[in-house]
């Protein structure tokens, strides 16, 4: 497993997308100066057509991208994008994916933006290297590309003579920068995008093969685990490690600061190890938690950057009736079931780390400054991890792994964190707080809406601030200290995603109180803002139409203008054979949520219903239908798994989840403490695409989750005649909201 440190001067050129000077002639030296044109996507940023494709000898085609296979089966669709561009047969595309030694920098695949940014890219580029080729092969067959045909990379004219990309591929030059100007393919003329591909991801997961970086295991790896604090911001003290060090299978004891870790040849070695060096650690503890039972007064009590978006200002009306509301959702934990992992090896003063980061440039970025190494000294290559998504423990366990790995040069150590790691230090989606209120005129429509938030960042991954971003680094004998959070800014937005209305109001406006200190440790969990805005807006809409005694549909599409989130919510409706008029029985009830996520990406429409106990105060979840716009779909079966699995995921959060902690600490640290949906309760989930194959594709892993959680709880309301405002819909909270 001594992975090679690509050498960045001969291959970052054809690689990341970087010119270097040495490769240029004398006129394209002289036009560097001159603005370069904007492209489509990532190719922007990576401009190089041999940074996405490379033609072999064979005729086989290698293609590259930095987005990350997650779970969302985004590799499978990427290489049907580039194959369908290509002409090429899926089994002649080989992918490759995350590597700062092969691929290009993309940063983070995060915000369902990988068909969008990174198929835009491979969509121009495939289609370009195809028109290079056919040009190539127009001097050698003397017909023009209007009278070629192509199948299987090989290239025929009129008279039967043909040529393969193999034999082309010599003279073919794609060390140019792309043009994006090569009209891709027509919808009406696709063979391998729009069908339901097998994912290449999945085998291995089903089999029990190596499928995640938690499967490695290469000649001579050591494993490691880490010590942590008590709680933020605590310094060690002293640790007594002189038992630890003499336990036959311990190769080292690390400490650096108030980080400490064990390195041991077997795993059971170095857990047992931990815990001896937990019980023998003293700790100068760090600052108290906030109430957690104030938690929201204490995050609206905190200075905040206070920025007004969404405004509209039409013609107020005197009287009317006005309705207000306050709803909130918790801290939630990633949860991943698979703990975070990383291997690392130092090799003759490289590192290699074999990370699940969701962006291996950042990530090795921030090794860089943690560990005072040249970036070019690292090389960061992406496994799948199990259970991985958002910015959870990934990044953190890296540098877990290269600090220890540090410690033995030439020896590959994989950093499995314990469950304890993950839940207790890992970064959880901000609790949040969102104050509604709005006006109905006599006829009942909504022509005021005052919208308010209160939201820590939702993005401390790495290189999104200054600082250093990753855990282990604040920690160290010279610690680092991560840069002030920050927000992504609108129409994508962080705390305030999806807090605009899609609705047509003739006055609002949306306030977002961007919170930058931090209680506790917060980022990117799925959605971001999204889930509790979707859930709010989409509660309050059941809430006017309630009072109005109007179908929470019609009473939706009466405030709608937008066809394509009309269609869903009228699919959804069909789906659910929704009828105006039907009564919960005070148990069974029906709700709808829709929402396009970030107002920019997919379209979806959820109707849930719900089965309330009301001597437990349980809540099931027997069946969701969705309908589901994402413009043209490259991969049905691809697609429906996101939408079902965001629903899934959505119920768990809403009746179940929430980060537990006192001002000791954080107590959720196992599943007792965090539960979540087990699979006896996950519901019937349908799923309905409105394929429109003229649109463009939209970004889609995240599209169902707030829609969801607003179904449910608008079935709630519809059962029990009761609203719950704040998140989760655990028992204690439905017991409260029925007394």
């Amino acid at each position: 497993m001594n992975a090679p440190i690509l050498n960045r001067r001969k291959f970052t050129k054809g690689l990341g997308g970087i010119v270097l000077a040495f490769s240029l002639g004398p006129s394209e030296l002289l036009a560097q100066g001159a603005p370069q044109p904007q492209l489509p996507g990532s190719l922007n940023n990576n401009r190089m057509l041999d940074a996405w494709i490379r033609i072999a000898s064979n005729g086989s085609a290698t293609v590259f991208t930095g987005k990350v296979e997650l779970g969302q089966g985004i590799l499978t669709a990427l290489s049907q994008i580039a194959a369908e561009e290509l002409d090429l047969p899926l089994s002649r595309v080989k992918m490759i994916s995350g590597d700062t030694g092969q691929t290009p920098n993309e940063g983070q695949t995060a915000g369902s933006q990988s068909i969008e940014n990174s198929g835009t890219a491979l969509r121009l580029a495939g289609a370009e290297v195809r028109a290079i080729l056919l040009e190539l092969a127009e001097k050698r067959l003397g017909v023009t590309p209007d009278k070629m045909t192509v199948n299987d990379g090989m290239i025929s004219g009129p008279d039967g003579r043909y040529v393969s990309y193999g034999l082309l591929a010599s003279t073919a030059n794609l060390k140019r920068e792309a043009t994006a100007k090569v009209p891709p393919k027509l919808p009406a003329d696709y063979k391998i995008v729009g069908k339901s591909i097998p994912r290449h991801d999945i085998p291995a997961k089903v089999t029990g093969g190596a499928a995640f970086v938690q499967d490695m295991r290469p000649l001579g790896m050591l494993h490691g685990r880490v010590v942590r604090p008590p709680r933020y911001g605590s310094t060690l003290v002293s640790v007594d490690d002189a038992a630890v060090k003499v336990t036959p299978g311990v190769v080292a004891v690390v400490r650096d600061g108030s980080f400490l870790g064990v390195i041991a040849e077997r795993e059971e070695i170095a857990v047992g190890a931990r815990e001896a060096l937990a019980k023998n650690a003293k700790w100068n503890l760090g600052p108290e938690l906030p109430d957690p039972d104030r938690i929201f007064e204490h995050l609206k009590s905190l200075p905040s950057r206070d920025q007004v978006i969404g405004v509209k200002e039409g013609m107020l009306l005197a009287g009317g009736r006005m309705f207000q509301s306050t709803y909130t959702r918790p801290y939630t934990a990633h949860a991943s079931i698979g703990p975070s992992c990383a291997l690392a090896e130092f090799r003759d003063g490289k590192l290699s780390v074999w990370t699940h980061s969701q962006g291996v440039f950042p990530l090795r970025a921030e090794l860089a400054k943690a560990l005072k190494m040249p970036a070019a000294s690292i090389h960061c290559i992406h496994v799948e991890g199990s259970g991985c998504y958002g910015h959870n423990g990934a990044d953190d366990v890296a540098l877990d792994a290269a600090l220890l790995a540090r410690a033995t040069p030439g020896k590959p150590v994989r950093l499995q964190w314990m469950r304890d790691d993950e839940f207790a230090w890992e970064p959880y989606g901000p609790a949040m707080a969102m104050q509604v209120k709005a006006a109905l005129d006599p006829e009942g429509r909504i022509y005021n809406w005052q919208y308010e938030l209160w939201s820590n960042s939702h993005s401390t991954r790495p290189e999104s601030t200054s600082g250093t971003n990753v855990l282990a680094a604040w920690y160290l004998a010279e610690p680092q200290q991560m840069g002030p959070p920050t927000s992504p800014p609108q129409p994508a937005g962080g705390g305030d995603r999806n807090a605009i209305p899609l609705y047509d109001f003739a006055n609002q406006k949306v306030t977002h109180h961007f919170v930058q200190d931090m209680p506790i440790r917060a980022s990117a969990l799925r959605t971001l803002g999204a889930y509790a805005n979707v859930f709010t807006i989409e509660s309050f809409m059941d809430e006017l139409a309630n009072a109005i005694a109007a179908d929470p549909i019609a009473f939706r599409l009466a405030h709608l203008k937008d066809a394509r989130a009309r269609a869903v919510i009228e699919k959804a409706a069909a789906m659910a054979n929704w009828k105006p008029g039907q009564q919960g029985d005070g148990s069974r009830g029906r709700g709808i949520g829709f929402a396009r996520y970030k107002n920019l990406q997919t379209y979806v429409a959820v109707v849930a219903t719900v089965e309330v106990d009301r001597a437990t105060g349980r809540v099931r979840v027997p069946q969701v239908w969705a309908a589901t716009d994402a413009g043209l779909v490259i991969n049905p079966d691809g697609l429906t798994n996101q939408i079902e699995g965001g629903i899934i995921q959505s119920t768990s959060w809403t009746l179940y989840e929430e980060v537990q902690f006192d001002k000791s600490g954080i107590l959720s640290r196992d599943w007792s403490r965090y539960p979540i949906l087990t699979m006896p309760d996950v519901p019937k989930v349908t799923v309905e695409l409105l394929n429109r194959q003229n649109e463009r594709p939209l970004g889609a892993g995240e599209a169902s989750q707030g829609p969801t959680a607003a179904a449910i709880a608008n079935a709630f309301a519809h059962a029990t005649g009761k609203r719950i405002r704040s998140l989760p819909m655990n028992a204690q909270q439905v017991k409260i909201s029925l007394r």
